[in-house]
């Protein structure tokens, strides 16, 4: 029974939510433009659970470049309004369409010239004769089975928060790196923000051999270097090829003089190589999709002038 307790309300919820794509028209549209043009900030605001929806939508705008931050509505009768500009937007929320404390902040902030977007689960109330745009909320009943307790119609609000956020993330084209750049500390600020010449090892570190070099002087530089491989040049320190440990193995299984051989004639010609300036993430994607440990770094001679190691990688906390 409680299993079934729980279906039930996420049915309830989800089928609250399907129906809410039907309430979306011009309206929204006129929202999304609305707040692309605003000079000011985005306020939101609401009381009671519509305001705990409200703090939520405030944190997506900021999270995608817009200027937004919660207002208490209570607070608001009782000095906040002053941290209200002529050039700002707010979005009330509420299910009612009738919260008293709404009622009391609207008056002075229409007195503004602020424009007023409404979330409600009222569209004809007489707090939406007060707004400029009305975003239909509404839901047939709530989950609770008394019909009290704001589920759906919290969930319809905050999908309706979410709507607006993602079109005009879309319409802003706000890109995953404009994302990380507002999101540094995080590891997706980390992915999309370094690059492989931040992590990449240089000059001496680099095992380098050329096409000549025996297998058994390149197995010292690979020790030495500690990479686990090693890049192959030709005489005009142009990287052809990469000699790795698993080279070594296939190598020994069927060659009793494998020591005396050409790395060249050894090698596994043409590896996946990276530029200097590309980012941590796609030295990842890339070493994903082709199972590899290493990258050399090229520059546009085709040159090493780096390698980078997939322990390089972890050790920075990107994953």
């Amino acid at each position: 029974m409680i299993l079934e307790n729980g279906r039930e309300v996420i049915k309830k919820e989800a089928q609250a939510i399907a129906e809410l794509a039907d309430h979306l028209d011009e309206n929204f549209t006129a929202a999304v433009e609305l707040i692309l043009a605003c000079q000011g900030r985005v306020i939101v605001t609401g009381m009671g659970k519509s305001g705990l929806v409200g703090k939520k939508v405030a944190a997506t705008f900021t999270s995608i470049g817009i200027a937004a931050f919660f207002l208490h509505p209570a607070e608001g009768v009782h000095g906040d309004l002053g941290l209200v500009r002529s050039d700002d937007i707010l979005i009330a929320i509420s299910k009612s369409g009738a919260t008293e404390e709404l009622y009391q902040i609207l008056p002075a902030i229409k007195r503004l010239g602020v424009k007023i977007i409404l979330l409600t689960g009222q569209s004809d109330s007489p707090l939406s004769a007060k707004c400029d745009i009305i975003l239909d909320c509404s839901v047939r009943s709530e989950a609770c089975p008394n019909n009290l307790v704001p589920t759906s119609s919290a969930t319809a609000a905050l999908v309706m928060g979410d709507a607006l956020a993602i079109a005009l993330l879309k319409e802003k084209k706000f890109s995953p790196e404009d994302f990380a750049y507002l999101h540094p500390g995080g590891s997706l600020g980390r992915r999309l923000l370094m690059k492989v010449e931040e992590l990449m090892h240089i000059n001496s570190e680099i095992p380098v051999v050329t096409v000549d070099t025996k297998v058994k002087d390149t197995l010292f530089e690979i020790t030495g270097k500690r990479l686990g491989t090693a890049l192959v040049v030709n005489g005009k320190n142009k990287l052809v090829g990469i000699f790795t440990d698993g080279d070594l193995r296939r190598l020994v299984e069927k060659d009793d003089d494998f020591f005396n051989r050409a790395t060249g004639d050894v090698m596994t010609p043409d590896p996946k190589t990276i530029r200097r300036g590309a980012l941590l993430d796609e030295a990842l994607a890339m070493m994903e999709r082709h199972s590899i440990m290493v990258l050399p770094v090229v520059n546009r001679e085709y040159q090493p002038i780096g390698i980078i190691h997939l322990h390089d990688i972890l050790k920075s906390k990107l994953v």
